[in-house]
């Protein structure tokens, strides 16, 4: 091999490794980013709304889980599927704040928006295998608005 064909070599291996690396960089083949709180919540929101019993369940953990379980047991998937899309067909959105994090516990509030009120409501989650949980919640507190969602601007 003459030297000018070693040298097209390294140079075509160097490209190579190097459009690897960025290939790798690009499409995040790293470590992925660990749920947080709020991914949480958006989660059994999304869940309730699509009527998914079991990923509505998924993000629950102690009594909390216990309750909703027990709910289930006592109708069935289908009916427990339909409450869920009912109960939060009204829901227009949510406002999640940030949370207040301990080593294994979490708070944040979760203000819930419908046409003619918010709901605001704190929840407390739980850390469990890796993973944030809904563990409790206190009551939730009604909101006025002052102007109904979807009021056109003039």
């Amino acid at each position: 091999m003459t030297q000018e064909r070693k040298t097209q070599a390294l140079t075509v291996a160097v490209l190579l490794v190097a459009v690897g690396v960025a290939v790798v960089r690009k499409t995040g083949a790293r470590k992925p980013a660990e749920a947080t709180p709020q991914d949480t919540i958006y989660a059994m929101l999304d869940a309730a709304r699509a009527g998914d019993v079991r990923a509505y369940l998924a993000q629950y953990t102690g009594s909390m889980e216990t309750a909703l379980r027990q709910t289930l047991a006592e109708s069935n998937a289908a009916a427990f599927a339909k409450y869920l899309k009912d109960a939060n067909a009204a829901l227009k959105g949510a406002a999640v704040s940030e949370p207040e994090i301990g080593e294994r516990e979490a708070r944040l509030k979760v203000e819930y928006v419908y046409q003619d009120r918010n709901e605001a409501q704190t929840l407390y989650l739980e850390k469990v295998g890796g993973a944030w949980k809904i563990a409790r919640a206190e009551s939730g507190d009604r909101i006025k608005t002052l102007i109904p969602y979807g009021t056109p601007v003039r």
